[in-house]
């Protein structure tokens, strides 16, 4: 890497650091009792009013917390859907992902709500496994055309049969139950306590460093076919590795928020423009994007129309269905 480059990086690292720990004070400091700003820096470093302790540290941070680490996850699934699929309209949401964890959770719910929450991203992970699990194994056995471009299609389908199975449990479940998987559905963060944030830690964790640790062969993905052969990467191995670790970051952020969309397909082309394709420095970039764009959809839906809140799943939808629109529009590739 270049000087030069090199230290556009660290700035933009720099800069979307920076962004995440305002938006993470202010979402910290606003709500129906304001904390002083002054108040809420004190108290994360171990000085604060225990007045304000509450507040601060069993209501609004774990709250932000669980959004940030949610949005950091589906926004790496997204950057690499993006490049093991040779496709910059792959997200968690379009390939089915998001839909599959989904039908998962409010089957668990609707159906059996003695499951642990510690227990969700599992049960999480099933349904996306089986969703990518569909979506891959049916579009490498269809025949004619781009395999990639059937991989969205199938994705496509496979969402509307997920979507069709959560209909069905939210009209024929008991009424409490339904409601706890309706609120959920709609991607707010009301109510996340530290049980959703430290069950979602290490899945986050542990997968972001595996990515980064592979990162030279999913770079691999951005060659052609040929050059990659050439430089003796196996690459449906790999794809399905890399298919597996986006399936573990979804289902897991999916568990734990609910659906959120459109964050696993904007924040990793906002990162490809800002640090460029290596996913060495991608994917970091992509993550605090993805976790900035939740925590500040939350924040603008607490603020906008107080003290009703909207559900950042509904904010991100707003802005994301546009910016896929533009996507497809501008992008004549596609």
């Amino acid at each position: 890497m270049r000087p030069q480059t090199r230290k556009r990086t660290a700035a933009v690292g720099i800069v979307l650091i920076g962004l995440n720990l305002a938006v993470l004070v202010m979402s910290v400091m606003l709500g129906e009792r304001s904390v002083p700003p002054l108040e809420v820096l004190r108290s994360l470093t171990g000085f604060g009013d225990p007045e304000y302790r509450f507040t601060i540290f069993e209501l609004r941070l774990p709250r932000v917390l669980t959004g940030f680490l949610a949005g950091c996850g589906l926004a790496l699934a997204g950057a690499v859907l993006q490049v093991v699929t040779r496709n910059p309209l792959a997200s968690p949401g379009v390939i089915g992902l998001n839909a599959g964890a989904a039908a998962a959770v409010v089957t668990a719910l609707v159906l059996v709500p003695s499951v642990p929450l510690r227990a969700m991203p599992w049960v999480a992970f099933g349904g996306a496994l089986l969703a990518v699990g569909l979506v891959y194994g049916l579009s490498v056995r269809g025949r004619g055309g781009d395999p990639t471009t059937r991989i969205l299609l199938i994705g496509v389908g496979i969402s509307a049969i997920a979507g069709a199975l959560i209909t069905y449990l939210l009209t024929a479940g008991q009424i409490f139950r339904v409601s706890q998987a309706s609120i959920w559905m709609a991607g707010s963060l009301y109510g996340r306590t530290w049980e959703h944030f430290w069950p979602l830690l290490p899945w986050l964790l542990l997968l972001f460093a595996l990515l980064l640790s592979k990162s030279v062969a999913l770079d691999a993905f951005l060659l052609d076919t040929e050059s990659t052969a050439g430089l003796g990467v196996r690459l449906e191995p790999m794809r399905i590795a890399f298919l597996l670790i986006s399936t573990g970051l979804a289902g897991s952020a999916v568990s734990m928020v609910g659906t959120i969309g459109f964050v696993g397909l904007m924040a990793p082309h906002m990162a490809r423009s800002l640090v460029g394709v290596r996913s060495f420095v991608r994917l970091p970039a992509a993550a605090l994007l993805g976790g900035l764009i939740v925590m500040s959809a939350d924040l603008i839906g607490r603020q906008l129309f107080a003290p009703h809140e909207i559900p950042a799943g509904l904010i991100t939808a707003l802005v994301g269905a546009p910016y896929m629109l533009y996507l497809l529009v501008g992008r004549r590739s596609l």
